[in-house]
């Protein structure tokens, strides 16, 4: 299969995953990138069968209400049954690095508020070990040159995302050349810098479950 295909067959599945507990009370949290917009458009159907969502960015939000799917502010919801997205990479602990699409923070305060975070990828997201895909940190405007500095001490080569404002209004920067032994650890030292809003480490709040779409079925891997 395509890398497309994929991405379609992990967002069927994770329909599957869901659909049981579906009811009028449900309200989902959804998460951003183009494997979730291929699980938003399988959503958009069963739109009567819950209540509404939780988006994690302005995208998600605008194509879940072009499916009118009734979009909540997370204040006003609590606690959410599941929370659905991408990620740029897992690793076999569902540990994950996220935020290519600028919008780790959102995400990470929506699967904090999740009872289970159901992860969907195709196989090219599974690695050994974290950090070939450069890790996103959100940080406040004024700090940027500063936290630059302090990741260049731990190891990583920070470049300036150009162009990038999050829905925040924070820009991002950029980790390369940055493997990561102990994600749990490296996330909060990132996050315990001066400045550093959140980093696109997903380690104390990792996946509960990974649909890893591969070239012959979906991998239903589980959270240890």
């Amino acid at each position: 299969m395509t890398q497309d295909e994929l991405k379609a067959a992990v967002a069927d599945a994770a329909i599957k995953e869901i659909e049981p507990s579906l009811d009028s009370n449900t309200v989902l949290g959804i998460g951003t990138g183009s494997t979730v917009n291929l699980f938003i458009d399988r959503l958009g159907p069963l739109r009567d069968r819950f209540q509404g969502a939780v988006a994690s960015s302005e995208a998600s939000a605008e194509r879940l209400k072009a499916w009118g799917i009734e979009v909540f502010e997370l204040n006003s919801v609590g606690t959410l049954p599941f929370y659905i997205d991408g990620a740029d990479e897992v690793s076999d602990h569902l540990r994950m690095v996220k935020g290519g699409g600028a919008a780790l923070t959102r995400e990470k305060i929506v699967a904090a508020c999740a009872e289970r975070f159901i992860c969907i990828a195709d196989a090219s997201k599974y690695v050994a070990q974290l950090g070939d895909f450069p890790l996103p940190v959100e940080v406040i405007p004024m700090a940027r040159s500063y936290v630059g500095r302090e990741l260049v001490k731990l190891g990583a080569s920070p470049v300036y995302r150009q162009g990038v404002t999050t829905d925040n209004g924070n820009p991002i920067i950029d980790c390369y050349d940055f493997m990561i032994d102990d994600p749990l650890a490296m996330e909060a030292r990132l996050n315990a810098i001066a400045g550093v809003v959140t980093n696109g480490l997903f380690a104390a709040r990792g996946a509960d479950v990974l649909l890893l779409g591969k070239d012959d079925s979906v991998e239903r891997i589980a959270g240890q």
